[in-house]
């Protein structure tokens, strides 16, 4: 049946390209509220696809006024059969300029083993993979399908509890797929089992009520941007640790991350040393992890010879899955308020906070995807992968859903380039992701 699946995804996979690109061609972008039709129109799109499969598919919305407009289709397996709800999202991150793209960021375009444009991977690739699934099988499912296609997953998932506990029963499932993540390299596939949370805080720090004289007042007098730097150098030892009471975490799967892949992968500069100490997939995956975003301050184009009295900063941390969002931003907060220098004034609000997800990756859905995922890659069974970034609607689900198995799988590789200029889908390894999701369903019906 293995092989009959195969050549059946083979023969799909054209079509299935044309739907991708017209998917792509629809400017989904849930932060522009001058493209709010633009997100109507993918669901719209999203919805029309698995009605013609045969789903009763309609649009759904957690929000009064219709905005951030989801999917939830619906087809019937055979009676006793599982159901497995298949989770993607249809809309895409904003493309920024246009200027750093090779390719028009709207008009999916194939360059050698990629196509290129905004959401060929993150996550339109994702909704198509459930498509073929869906299509392979035709009229004979193997498992009740239901599929949730969210449309506000790049702007945080604000409506996404309301829409879970409005629809909970027709969600419930046995098992969860959330094609969301991605493989560990091209050739080898992964399985997601942890993902970092976030705390998003703005600081600003204040020493003077209104600009001085810097040679009247300087040297006795501290500047805003002094006092703030070393404010953020508290948080770190000379190595790069962080050294914030409180925070927790805790050891990472025994998977290599070899030196030159590192270097390509990131894009660290020539010379640039790590910081922090430890195992790389520790200080990458399950360990917290400190990053200033923004920074509020006189540009040094027209800068004057004043001590600058305010300035603010973003605090964005990445808590361990052994951690929860509000002992982290309890810890941050403390920290700050007791390392403030010199007297100054601070103050702290709070952008964001998402959970982070640590799934027990264990039981019959887990050794069917395995199984599959080693079929789809020709014997190259999937590694158990941690995730550094953040996908807070996970612990959504898990909370809605206990008794169901989740599992987090994807599209994407190393070289997505997903959120940036010229994101990219590797087609070889789309097919192979396409195989493994079908497969998956057919053992699961098994």
């Amino acid at each position: 049946m293995t092989d009959a699946l195969r050549a059946r995804i083979t023969e799909l996979l054209p079509g299935l390209r044309r739907d991708l690109e017209d998917l792509v061609r629809i400017q989904s972008v849930s932060a522009d509220p001058a493209r709010a039709g633009e997100v109507q129109r993918s669901a719209e799109a999203v919805r029309d696809l698995f009605a013609a499969e045969g789903f009763s598919a309609r649009i759904v919305s957690g929000n009064d006024d219709g905005s951030a407009p989801a999917v939830i289709a619906r087809k019937e397996g055979p009676a006793g059969a599982p159901t497995v709800l298949l989770y993607a999202h249809h809309d895409v991150q904003p493309e920024n300029d246009h200027a750093d793209w090779d390719s028009p960021p709207w008009e999916p375009t194939e360059r050698g083993d990629r196509l290129y444009g905004r959401g060929t991977a993150d996550d339109k690739a994702g909704v198509i993979t459930h498509l073929a699934a869906a299509r392979a099988f035709g009229d004979e499912l193997p498992v009740t399908l239901v599929l949730f296609i969210e449309g506000e997953e790049e702007v945080g998932s604000e409506s996404l509890p309301a829409l879970l506990a409005t629809y909970k029963d027709e969600l419930a499932a046995d098992v969860i797929v959330i094609a969301d993540s991605g493989n560990w390299d091209i050739g080898v596939p992964a399985l997601t089992t942890s993902l970092r949370g976030l705390v998003r805080l703005d600081v600003e720090v204040r020493t003077l009520t209104h600009a001085v004289h810097s040679g009247m007042w300087g040297g006795l007098v501290p500047d805003a941007i002094m006092t703030l730097s070393r404010l953020i150098a508290s948080c770190f030892d000379d190595a790069g640790n962080l050294v914030i009471e409180g925070l927790k975490g805790s050891a990472a799967a025994d998977v290599d991350y070899p030196e030159e892949r590192l270097r390509a992968e990131s894009g660290a500069a020539p010379g640039v040393e790590w910081i922090g100490s430890g195992p790389v997939v520790e200080r990458l995956w399950t360990q917290p992890a400190l990053s200033i975003t923004g920074f509020d301050a006189p540009k040094v184009d027209g800068a004057s010879n004043t001590l600058v009295p305010a300035a603010r900063a973003r605090f964005s941390l990445r808590t361990a899955p052994a951690d929860t969002s509000a002992n982290a931003l309890a810890a941050l907060q403390a920290h700050l308020e007791k390392h403030v220098p010199w007297g100054a004034t601070l103050d702290m609000v709070v952008v964001d906070t998402g959970e982070a997800t640590q799934i027990e990756a264990t039981g019959p859905a887990y050794d069917a995807a395995r199984a599959a995922f080693t079929e789809a890659w020709s014997g190259t069974a999937p590694v158990d992968m941690g995730v550094g970034g953040s996908i807070p609607f996970i612990a959504e689900f898990l909370d809605a859903f206990p008794q169901a198995s989740v599992l987090v799988t994807g599209v994407e590789d190393p070289d997505t380039r997903a959120h940036g200029a010229n994101e990219g889908l590797h087609l070889a390894e789309w097919e192979k992701v396409l195989l493994a999701e079908t497969l998956l369903l057919r053992n699961l019906g098994e």
